[in-house]
């Protein structure tokens, strides 16, 4: 597995926020357009103009038009009886065929399974989408009890072991780069999301994994680890998490922790063709 601090080829959609003022090839209706995509999450489905202009920070009236535009081109539907919106089949197409592509994921399924089974546990493989870890894969067990979480869910990634993990595997310009963003998104708890990734990069540096206990959810422990497949085309992240009535710290940093580590180790080297 590749060390932390590796080089990682840089690309706009894992590493930029959006800087509309600066470059003038930035195309802001677009990006406002996705952004208005981005505001459905797989629970809340169906949004009206006033949620979207308030998770984008548009104006309304810009919302309007954009809701009008996305309805036309067949990326959302209006749900008249409600007044609302919601993806439409142009939309999921394409999230659909990205998932579709995704080599690291058709490689991973198995053995994340596998794992969630012996751990009796929550496996996911997570990337970055801005300040979150959105899950492009996820394997759970019988018995776990992390039913809210599934495929397309998004966490946070200053508190969380899958974040952390990513965080700690970046090289360290770009890490600053992105401490600078979390901070602004932390404001008033920055000190202790901070403390919290500085001991993530100190555990992946000396055991090769992360953690978060009750940090991001009071009743969730996990363990993480990165993944930065052999080209390089961006950083990924696993993580193993249960409710904290079905897992200890002990297990999960003496048993879990560990096996995560080789389940990474085993998908990098299955990705070189190993």
């Amino acid at each position: 597995m590749h060390s932390p601090g590796a080089a990682v080829k840089r690309t706009d959609s894992q590493f930029s926020e959006l800087d509309e003022g600066n470059d003038r090839k930035f195309v802001v209706a677009l990006a406002r357009g996705l952004d208005v995509l981005r505001a459905f999450t797989p629970g809340e489905w169906l949004l009206g103009n006033n949620e979207i202009a308030e998770r984008t920070g548009l104006p309304k009236t810009t919302i309007s038009r954009l809701t009008y535009t996305l309805t036309k081109l067949g990326y959302l539907t209006h749900v008249e009886r409600l007044g609302k919106y919601s993806l439409a089949p142009a939309a999921l197409s394409i999230g659909y065929s990205t998932l579709a592509n995704l080599r690291i994921r058709q490689v991973a399924r198995k053995q994340m399974q596998e794992f969630a089974n012996y751990a009796g546990a929550s496996v996911a493989l997570g990337s970055r989408d801005r300040m979150h870890l959105i899950y492009i894969e996820h394997c759970r067990s019988k018995s776990d009890g992390l039913l809210r979480l599934n495929l397309g869910s998004r966490i946070p990634i200053g508190t969380t072991a899958m974040g952390r993990a990513l965080v700690a595997a970046l090289p360290e310009d770009e890490r600053d780069w992105l401490m600078g963003h979390i901070k602004r998104h932390a404001a008033e708890n920055w000190n202790e999301v901070k403390a919290g990734i500085e001991k993530a990069i100190r555990d992946l540096a000396e055991r090769g994994f992360t953690t978060s206990f009750g940090e991001w959810e009071k009743d969730v422990y996990a363990v993480g680890v990165p993944l930065i497949p052999p080209d390089e085309s961006g950083v990924y992240a696993f993580n193993c998490g249960a409710n904290v009535y079905q897992t200890s710290r002990e297990k999960l940093e003496g048993e879990i922790g560990p096996r995560l580590v080789n389940l990474a180790k085993n998908i990098e080297a299955a990705l070189s063709g190993g």
